[in-house]
């Protein structure tokens, strides 16, 4: 499924995003080519599978007030707002933690504010029970008629929209790979390959249970499985937005090699899981592998954590 014309002509993004070849003697001792699908040129509010996610989403909105969830430093709040401003509808961002309302704005959240965001802070075992009735009723009668899009957008259309950067992608590599938050792209992603392609998945958080969050949007957007697909859940470290001394190093090397920023949450734990496997011949001589650089650096903190991947 294509995203809307009438966000396409409002926001002209770059679809179908670039495909690069780096040289990485780490691959290519192997015999395995490493190819960059730079999503995060897209767009520059709405870079990655920020876009994909949110064009159907935002179309079903129909200018209606949109409402939706993130943690203090979500990306997916800075597109939404990003996305309101740009179309002029109004935003409400549900933040966890309500002790953040007592404290000065963090650059993430003050991005959302400047572009007309209403954060609503909660604490954060109202927002574990984000998805309940009570919880939406709640907010329903605080903000009135609005459209409901669940944390990191990935919900049904969510998975829908991201099956044009498989298509993209078809006849372009043998294995497609991309970090997971919450799953959405990795859904989508699967079932917009081709015949003989496979996604990889590489959950940037503990928990396992993005398998089954897959799964689910799968049966959601499409029905029931589509496409091939799998997870790595070794390359964490630590939890979301937690790193170690190990990957650091790694992604200020791969920015060195090739002048590439790298994000840290997502791309730097897919770069790094994608060296790891490929020295352990998890790729055969030949393969294209497919890296989604599914956004740029942004203000986040990422916490150095002691815990190994």
């Amino acid at each position: 499924m294509n995203s809307p014309p009438r966000l396409d002509a409002l926001l002209r993004p770059r679809v179908p995003s670039p495909l690069r070849e780096v040289r990485d003697e780490r691959f290519a001792r192997h015999g395995v080519r490493l190819l960059l699908k730079r999503d995060d040129l897209i767009h520059p509010d709405l870079p990655g599978n920020k876009w994909r996610k949110l064009a159907l989403n935002l179309e079903a909105a129909a200018g209606r007030t949109v409402l939706t969830f993130g943690g203090a430093y979500s990306n997916h709040l800075r597109a939404t707002a990003a996305a309101g401003r740009l179309l002029g509808f109004p935003t409400v961002g549900v933040v966890r933690g309500d002790e953040l309302a007592r404290r000065p704005l963090n650059p993430s959240l003050a991005r959302c504010a400047a572009d007309g965001m209403r954060l609503h802070f909660v604490d954060r075992t109202t927002y574990r029970a984000k998805a309940s009735s009570e919880v939406l009723e709640g907010l329903l009668s605080l903000f009135g008629d609005v459209e409901v899009i669940p944390e990191g957008g990935s919900n049904a259309l969510a998975a829908r929209g991201c099956t044009a950067l498989g298509r993209e992608l078809a006849g372009e590599c043998e294995v497609a790979a991309v970090a997971c938050g919450t799953g959405g792209t990795l859904a989508g992603l699967a079932a917009g390959l081709g015949p003989g392609q496979r996604a990889l998945g590489v959950p940037v958080l503990r928990g396992g249970f993005l398998g089954r969050e897959v799964e689910r949007l799968q049966r959601e957007a499409f029905g029931g499985p589509s496409g091939s697909w799998s997870l790595d859940e070794r390359f964490a470290f630590g939890g979301y937005a937690r790193s170690t001394p190990e990957l650091e190093a790694f992604a200020a090397d791969f920015e060195d090699r090739h002048g590439l920023p790298v994000e840290r949450v997502y791309v730097a734990k897919l770069l790094f899981a994608l060296t790891t496997l490929t020295g352990e011949g998890a790729f055969a001589p030949g393969a294209r592998v497919s890296a989604v650089i599914t956004g740029t650096p942004d203000p986040r903190p990422v916490q150095e954590s002691p815990v190994s991947r």
